[in-house]
């Protein structure tokens, strides 16, 4: 998930940007100071920061600094009411990408901000990763490694876990899962080719100690992400 950091001082605009930025799917950490945005900065890299100018205890574009001086990569967009041309050019030259002026359209910010995302991985696309820190699953690539350890997973393999992981806890009928592996494959699925796909996976990945499938009897199978007996 896209990480966001808005920091506004205005109460009112800061929850309606972060609540219409929410229910586009990103995640919104709100900061209304210079010194409580500076907090989170220290804590978290953030993919996307927008940035208001004029803060109660600082500026806009000395944040701007503080997360440059990190080393951080994060798009900064600036919010603000200073519409001259020299602050304008002042924004940019702070190193933000964007600069835009108050008033503004909410759904058009929200907007250029799902053009930001698109264009980000359009330049530098992700990787579809999996990793808990024991089992690594690099789906892009079909990689994957336990323990460091370097696992084979067969095309069928890669797709079940691929379900599973973007699916954590929910439990996957049997009807779920073969007609998502029917459908990507092209080729008939059926309950036994499926038990034995599931069977195989768990003997690569699972031990006595850190179970990662849990059959539900009688519905179906739920992806326990390595929970430990």
């Amino acid at each position: 998930m896209k990480k966001i950091l808005l920091v506004e001082d205005d109460t009112v605009l800061n929850k309606t940007l972060a609540y219409n930025l929410t229910a586009d799917g990103y995640e919104v950490t709100s900061a209304y100071t210079f010194a409580s945005a500076v907090n989170y900065l220290q804590k978290a890299e953030y993919h996307l920061a927008l940035l208001d100018i004029n803060l109660p205890d600082g500026c806009g574009l000395d944040l701007c600094d503080e997360i440059r001086s990190r080393g951080q990569q994060t798009y900064i967009m600036f919010l603000t009411a200073n519409d001259k041309e020299s602050d304008i050019l002042g924004g940019y030259e702070a190193g933000g990408a964007d600069y835009i002026t108050k008033p503004f359209s909410i759904a058009v910010l929200c907007k250029k901000v799902t053009a930001v995302f698109a264009n980000m991985e359009l330049r530098h696309p992700q990787h579809d990763l999996y990793n808990d820190g024991v089992l690594k699953i690099d789906f892009s690539e079909q990689s994957a490694s336990l323990a460091g350890e370097p696992l084979d997973f067969t095309p069928k393999e890669y797709r079940t876990l691929f379900l599973f992981v973007k699916n954590p806890r929910i439990i996957l009928t049997k009807r779920q899962l073969l007609e998502k592996l029917w459908d990507i494959d092209g080729d008939f699925v059926d309950e036994h080719t499926l038990a034995t796909i599931i069977s195989r996976i768990r003997k690569k990945i699972e031990t006595d100690e850190r179970k990662y499938i849990k059959t539900a009897y009688g519905m179906g199978y739920q992806w326990m992400g390595g929970e430990r007996k």
